[in-house]
Formats: C-alpha cells, structure tokens, sequence
C-alpha cells in the first residue's frame, strides 16, 4: 500500500471506475483503493438487495464495502464487522422477534444512522458519502440510484422472493427461474456515476467479479446505464466470478446451473458483450481465452490474501491501460481514414 496519509488528502476526480456487489466485489475494491491515490477510486455499488426491516434502511452491499474499505469487516465470516457483539439480537430472540436476518450490535447503528438521515430528506447518496467519511475512506462511493430497485427472484415453485429473503432467510435453497428489479424503470441512475462516464479524468472502468445477474444487472437494468458504458470513451473491462466451473462466493454458479446457462467464464463474457472492451480469467480457465472475441487477459483472480487483492487490482489496471492505448490508437485511425 502506498505510503499516504489519507486524512490529509485533498479531494479529486476518480480515475478509475469500479461497479460492485457485495463480498468478491469489494475484494478487489479494497485492492484497486489499497493501490490507488486517496479519491482515485470511485465505486458504485448494487442496491437491489436492500431492504427495509423492523422500520430500518438496510443496505447490504455498501456496507460490506464500507467494513472491506476502512479495515473493519468480518473477515472469518466474510460479512457483517470484526470484533461485532449480538446483545440486541440475543434480546430480540429471547423475546419472540425474528432473528433470520443477523444484526449486530454495531452493525445496527450503521443502519439506524442511515434510517433517520433518509428520513430527515436526505438523499442516499448523500447519507452514504456521510457514512464513508466518518470511517475515514477516502474513496467516492456511489449507490447505483436514489431511488428505490429490488431484486426479485422468481422461483420455480411460482413465488416471488425478496433477494435478502431468497438469499439470508431460505439460504438461496429455492430453484430460480429468474430475476426481475422492481423500480428499475422508473430509476435514475447515479447522477455522479453518469457525470464520471464523459469525464476526462476517467481511464477505466473494471466490473468486479460480483454476481452478473443479482449484483451488476440491476444497475445495469437503470434507464442509461448499459448505453452510457458502451458509449463511455474508456476501457470496460470484467472480471470473471467463475473459477474453474465454480462460483468463488454466493449462488452465481448454481443460478446458472438452474437457468441452463452453462457455468464458464464465456457465459460471464457473453453477458457484458454490448459494452465490453477486456476480459480477465483465471489461470485455471485459460484454456477459455481462444475462445473470446474480445481481448483477454489471463491472470490468478481468486484472492485469499491482501496481496492477491492488491496484485489483481495492479493486473486489471495495466490490462485497461494497454486497451486504453489501443483505443486511442483506433480511434485516431478512424477519424484520419474518414
């Protein structure tokens, strides 16, 4: 990590763009914010699976990367604070409340705090940037919109499930037919994360191996959002979640499995085809590369250590910068053949 004093940095626009979900995306968040000069790093981060319970805003995936970015996460378990304590949940138990969903004693400040600051009018946007800078990150990060989007899962037994439910309480048990995002049409995308596109500044944008279709497609599923990244005048590159035929972390390779959508690095690629200019596989999948018709880097991308975050992040942004230079270069070869 380089030698910096955060509290002490000034201000300035992202360089380097990245979209996350949860636990696999905000490890290499913390890799490319680790590397990177504090504010270099911007990230905007899924809100699908957010909801609301016992009266409280609920936000998931932010903050699994706001405890990934300021230190403070539960590595053991991979969610959820280090060094949390459950006294509120014990209570809550021992008087007949439910307790499917873990809230730790710390954890539940984070969300009444949120709570009251959206009450009080404020956007989420703004009650997020407020929640970062109290932890001291340094670091724009971004919800994908103010407004309200829901992941559903559609089951195949014909419910209907909130994510959180299909996900925590029924511990993704249930056969899936497919997703739907309620809200998402009616949506506006992250004002700050669409000023970013047109940016200068910008010079990558990386999709992090989160789940395509419960983490990344909902924001995708935003009016604007697909078209600005396939218009945008940098790099988009994606990370594969897919291992070895595996998921590293979470249901994406049993989804598949259901969905009849074969369980290779190819499918994740085939995804992301409209907007995207790189992919990056794991050595265990190198034999898929030939098999892309878009540039492919193969590197090591499962990350046990701080290290492996670090190394995939410097990975991700020497491929984007190699694209960047052809990008250009191709451009400028259009522009004097016209």
């Amino acid at each position: 990590m380089k030698d910096i004093v955060r509290n002490n940095a000034v201000k300035s626009k992202p360089r380097v763009l990245a979209l996350s979900g949860g636990i696999g995306g905000a490890k290499l968040a913390l890799g490319l914010y680790r590397i990177l000069d504090p504010w270099d790093l911007a990230v905007v981060v899924n809100t699908g699976d957010d909801f609301e319970h016992f009266g409280l805003h609920i936000a998931p995936d932010v903050d699994t990367l706001m405890y990934t970015l300021s230190g403070t996460n539960n590595t053991e378990l991979g969610w959820g604070r280090a060094g949390e304590t459950w006294a509120f949940l014990e209570q809550l138990k021992r008087l007949g409340g439910e307790t499917w969903f873990q809230l730790g004693d710390g954890d539940l400040a984070v969300h009444l705090q949120r709570s009251e600051s959206l009450k009080r009018g404020n956007t989420l946007s703004t009650v997020t940037a407020d929640l970062f800078h109290h932890l001291e990150i340094q670091a724009h990060v971004w919800p994908m919109s103010d407004q309200p989007v829901r992941t559903m899962i559609d089951a195949v037994d014909g419910r209907e499930i909130p994510f959180q439910n299909y996900f925590v309480q029924e511990k993704c048990e249930p056969e899936v037919s497919g997703f739907r995002f309620t809200g998402a049409g009616d949506a506006l995308p992250n004002a700050s994360f669409m000023e970013l596109l047109e940016d200068p500044c910008l010079n990558a944008i990386i999709v992090c191996p989160s789940n395509p279709y419960v983490s990344v497609d909902p924001m995708l599923a935003i009016p604007g959002v697909r078209a600005a990244l396939k218009a945008c005048h940098v790099p988009v590159i994606a990370v594969s979640p897919i291992v070895g035929g595996e998921a590293i972390k979470g249901p994406t390779a049993k989804m598949m499995r259901e969905l009849n959508i074969p369980v290779d690095p190819l499918s994740i690629a085939r995804h992301y085809a409209d907007f995207l200019d790189g992919f990056i596989l794991d050595d265990a999948d190198a034999h898929h590369a030939d098999s892309l018709e878009i540039p492919t880097l193969v590197t090591r991308t499962v990350m046990q250590t701080l290290e492996d975050r670090d190394a995939l992040a410097r990975d991700s942004l020497s491929f984007a910068q190699r694209l960047k230079a052809d990008k250009s270069l191709n451009t400028t070869s259009a522009k004097r053949a016209s």
